[in-house]
């Protein structure tokens, strides 16, 4: 039951210095100056024109800088130029999660030497939306073969609590345009009796080309 004011404490509040009936005001906020900054990284763009449109990419040479040089290698060798799109999936439970992925597919002409593993969680980056990483079987054993995400996959981020691998992908950059050329990708037709083990039916029936991929002038 709510409790009622007594006429003389009634009284005692109307009686009390008008001061001390107002709220105390709130703490001034700080200077701008004051908040930290939140921290920028270095990031080089690129661009992949493929048949289906442009997607530009901010590798993170920074963060990630083994992964991040290995496929400016593959770029200024203008070894993707010609390769293809040629997975894609998305979970039938979520549909806007998934991946594409493209690359060198093993090609001997087009590889150069694997390259050291980077951990997500040495390089704080995530499997999150844009996301742009590299295929690989054991660590260290990545070379020209990468993916890009759609919504979010943190199960392919590294787990050091994990058993068995459990150092997950290597991100190494973020889409910043054409999120729409890889959904648009995401959703074409797969072959369903190619591919093999899990990726089998993951196959695009017809893969997307890769006409080249450049480093492009940074945004103003």
């Amino acid at each position: 039951m709510t409790r009622l004011l007594t006429a003389a404490a009634f009284a005692a509040i109307l009686a009390a210095p008008l001061s001390a009936q107002q709220p105390v005001p709130p703490a001034p906020i700080p200077p701008t100056s004051a908040i930290p900054e939140k921290p920028v990284f270095k990031t080089v763009p690129v661009m992949l024109t493929t048949s289906a449109g442009k997607i530009t990419i901010a590798l993170e040479v920074e963060r990630a800088p083994v992964t991040a040089a290995n496929f400016l290698r593959y770029i200024d060798q203008k070894r993707l130029d010609g390769t293809d799109f040629y997975r894609a999936f998305t979970y039938p439970s979520s549909p806007n999660d998934g991946l594409i992925q493209g690359g060198t597919r093993n090609d001997p002409k087009r590889i150069l030497k694997p390259i050291a593993h980077e951990p997500t969680s040495k390089t704080g980056l995530i499997h999150d939306d844009g996301a742009i990483s590299m295929a690989r079987a054991a660590p260290g054993s990545a070379d020209g073969d990468f993916f890009i995400i759609l919504g979010s996959m943190s199960g392919l981020d590294a787990n050091p609590t994990a058993p068995g691998d459990n150092q997950g992908y290597a991100v190494f950059g973020h889409v910043t345009e054409g999120m729409d050329v890889v959904r648009a990708i995401a959703a074409m037709a797969k072959d369903p009796n190619k591919g093999a083990g899990i990726m089998r039916g993951q196959m695009l029936a017809a893969p997307v080309k890769i006409i080249s991929a450049r480093r492009i002038a940074p945004a103003k």
